[in-house]
């Protein structure tokens, strides 16, 4: 038991770092009935209720089959290439990066066997994972800072759009350069087997569901409704998915809620940070987010600053860069070095190269021509 929870430790970075200050703070300022004021508890019950509407079609084969029915319709070396990336890339403003890469990163290893394209599977599964960290920033829903950001900001949802449209804009006009100048338009013939007939009335029940999630997140229903009608639904259904829910990511803001609640209160540190982070929010929150990752960046930045445009630029850029940057990013590099573990050192070097390409490009461009 011991050793299982070392290992979970040493896996899970960003969990353990935040459990750690949790702690650590707590010893500052000792547990008490103030604790329950530091959470966000509509950015939980939306994310929760995502996780378990995600996994619920992930487990009905429903982004496979969407994938395979776009593949049938590519012929060449690039087009398969170009249609892998964008599967993550536009995915995962709907079904957050992690589900997107959860899903497609394996999906395109396979594909990429099938073809013999694994000379380029670095170089494929980084510019996938660069994608769907990219392609996630569009929405409120794409990735859990974006959803944490979005609550505590009380932007609304077309504004929020309107922010980040350039930078998908140019993120998605940048990664089809990429895709041009470093693939062949080689003709290849790929054939798919057959997905599974899929269960239509629960893939429209789940539809359904993400639909009352996205009218949680505009305000016109309740977050406490929604989450009684997903828990309803799924208990009814599904049960067996409440153990699939990524718990340890919500445990993780509720850790960073209580150190940032905590450090709050040690008003000689809070002034220092409000001094370093003035006018300085995006380059702040990018260097930020290259150690601890964008979402706890988000969370501790967002306590002592109220420019939130800069915050939620800064963050989703910062996703970008180290392999921890963005958290989503490990899911692909687990993937690749579990079943190539020979290609560890080289998809490192590829990664890290090509998310600081993209990453000066991107920031160079918002602080000149989109600031």
């Amino acid at each position: 038991m011991i050793r299982k929870t070392m290992k979970f430790l040493r896996s899970d970075i960003v969990f353990t770092l935040s459990m750690v200050l949790a702690a650590l703070s707590c010893m500052i300022i000792p547990p008490n009935i103030k604790y329950l004021d530091y959470i966000d508890y509509n950015t939980l019950i939306l994310l929760f209720c995502l996780m378990l509407i995600m996994e619920g079609l992930k487990e009905l084969n429903f982004f496979q089959y969407i994938g395979k029915m776009v593949l049938d319709k590519v012929k060449t070396e690039r087009g398969i290439i170009f249609t892998l990336v964008f599967l993550c890339f536009v995915s995962s403003m709907f079904i957050t990066n992690d589900v997107a890469l959860i899903t497609f990163i394996p999906f395109g290893i396979l594909i990429l066997e099938m073809t013999g394209l694994t000379s380029m599977l670095c170089l494929t599964i980084t510019l996938m994972t660069i994608a769907g960290n990219l392609g996630s920033m569009l929405t409120p829903i794409g990735n859990p800072q974006n959803l944490y950001l979005f609550s505590v900001s009380h932007t609304n949802i077309k504004d929020f759009l309107l922010l980040m449209l350039p930078y998908s804009v140019i993120s998605a006009v940048l990664i089809t350069a990429f895709i041009m100048l470093s693939y062949r338009k080689t003709a290849i013939t790929i054939r798919l087997e057959k997905t599974e007939k899929m269960e239509n009335r629960k893939v429209c029940m789940y539809l359904l569901l993400f639909l009352l999630c996205l009218l949680a997140i505009t305000g016109f229903i309740s977050k406490g409704l929604l989450l009684m009608v997903v828990s309803f639904c799924l208990l009814v259904g599904d049960r067996h998915l409440f153990l699939k829910a990524d718990y340890p990511l919500l445990l993780t803001f509720i850790f960073f809620f209580i150190f940032i609640g905590n450090f709050n209160n040690l008003k000689g540190l809070h002034k220092i940070i409000i001094r370093i982070l003035e006018n300085h929010e995006r380059i702040v929150s990018i260097g930020i987010s290259q150690i601890i990752s964008n979402v706890p960046a988000a969370v501790l930045l967002s306590n002592y600053t109220t420019d939130y445009k800069e915050i939620i630029i800064g963050t989703n850029l910062g996703g970008l860069g180290t392999l921890i940057a963005s958290m989503a990013s490990l899911i692909s590099y687990k993937q690749i070095t579990g079943k190539y573990p020979h290609l560890k050192n080289g998809y490192l070097l590829k990664f890290t190269s090509c998310n600081l390409i993209f990453l000066i490009l991107l920031y160079t461009i918002s602080v000149t021509a989109l600031h």
